[in-house]
């Protein structure tokens, strides 16, 4: 049986919902490490079902440093042709931009993360905790890893044109104000003389 204690620490770990929490203990009979794998492959399936949405509908936005030398590209997605081709969706995709170039994150979404750099984190959190009571050790493990996400995932970063939100709350908003769905589909980052970072929400990869 999942417990409510289970269910508190993989939504800590995974930033996943409720429910998709609940579905990934009970198929993993309430094993952490093989529920994170659930949720890891259930993202990648939810990512491929949307990729063919991509070009539909959506925005771009770019920025591009004055030295010439370091550019930015972000995709978001929506419902609507009237939708991407607002005024509050333009500033939306340019103040991501902004963010991008100037925080640097890795990763779209704390699913996006690779499998592997999850496990490596998670790994590293529980060091040197051996000999603490679990429920202490539970509470430094989540401080850990969420200390890790606002370091490198885009949606948990505080926003950089407006320290009072992260980018999830400000898409959240935007969600509200324009009525309908929308998705961060990917970012690239392109600095001379350094390997292109690219995001799509799945996966993250350098390419030489």
């Amino acid at each position: 049986m999942v417990t409510i204690e289970q269910i508190k620490e993989l939504r800590n770990i995974s930033g996943a919902g409720v429910g998709a929490v609940r579905e990934a203990l009970e198929s993993s009979n309430g094993d952490i490490n093989e529920a994170i794998k659930y949720l890891r492959a259930k993202g990648l399936a939810k990512a491929g079902k949307r990729k063919g949405k991509v070009t539909e509908h959506g925005a771009i936005g770019t920025y591009v440093h004055s030295n010439k030398k370091f550019v930015v590209v972000v995709e978001v997605a929506c419902e609507t042709d009237f939708a991407a081709k607002s005024e509050d969706m333009t500033k939306f995709v340019n103040d991501l931009a902004i963010h991008i170039a100037a925080v640097s994150p890795k990763y779209i979404s704390v699913e996006s993360i690779d499998k592997d750099t999850l496990a490596s984190e998670f790994t590293a959190a529980e060091s040197g905790l051996e000999t603490k009571p679990e429920e202490i050790r539970k509470t430094i493990v989540e401080g850990r890893l969420s200390k890790f996400y606002q370091e490198v995932v885009l949606l948990k970063q505080t926003l950089f044109t407006d320290e009072t939100k992260t980018v999830e709350d400000y898409q959240n908003e935007m969600v509200a104000k324009i009525g309908e769905k929308i998705e961060i589909t990917y970012f690239y980052k392109f600095q001379v003389g350094e390997p292109i970072v690219f995001n799509t929400g799945a996966s993250d990869e350098i390419i030489e």
